[in-house]
């Protein structure tokens, strides 16, 4: 790393710091030529290969505004929507791969989504998996219905189980 005060072409690590939950490294650093320290940030660039191949930035910036048009007349926050965008960018950070197609961002999207709001999620997936007719709401709404008998029925056996240890 060059030093940015002598422009020395080398310089010395002498501490290094996770920041932003791991997503960035920060390092001290000490320049062998003029002595002074300077700071350095590093970041692993994640990288969203569109359907057309051009490659561009994952950005919360976009998830957020393509999320906020599916909650839009619902009540929905932003810092919803924001906790939303870095649940994806988890998501897709933890596949490990430096480029990530768009069409596995919008998968990410859809489970926290669901969870946050089942309206705005309709209307996401409705325009992400390119629904055509009824057929395709009515498939996805028994889904959801399904998922939430579950949940209830899951619940229902909680309580059952902790009315037996009381």
């Amino acid at each position: 790393m060059r030093c940015p005060y002598c422009r020395h072409a080398d310089s010395r690590v002498v501490d290094s710091r996770e920041a932003d939950d791991g997503q960035l490294i920060r390092r001290r650093r000490s320049c062998p030529e003029c002595g002074k320290r300077f700071t350095t940030v590093e970041e692993a660039v994640l990288a969203v290969v569109k359907r057309s191949g051009v490659t561009e930035p994952f950005s919360r910036t976009k998830i957020v505004g393509g999320v906020r048009k599916a909650c839009q007349g619902r009540p929905v926050d932003d810092d919803s929507l924001a906790l939303l965008a870095q649940k994806v960018e988890e998501t897709v950070r933890a596949k490990g791969a430096a480029e990530i197609p768009s069409h596995e961002v919008g998968l990410a999207i859809l489970g926290p989504l669901r969870d946050l709001d089942e309206v705005a999620y309709m209307r996401f997936a409705s325009v992400y998996r390119s629904f055509d007719s009824l057929a395709d709401f009515e498939r996805e709404i028994e889904t959801l219905r399904a998922a939430a008998r579950a949940r209830a029925g899951a619940g229902a056996d909680a309580a059952e189980a902790a009315g037996r240890t009381s």
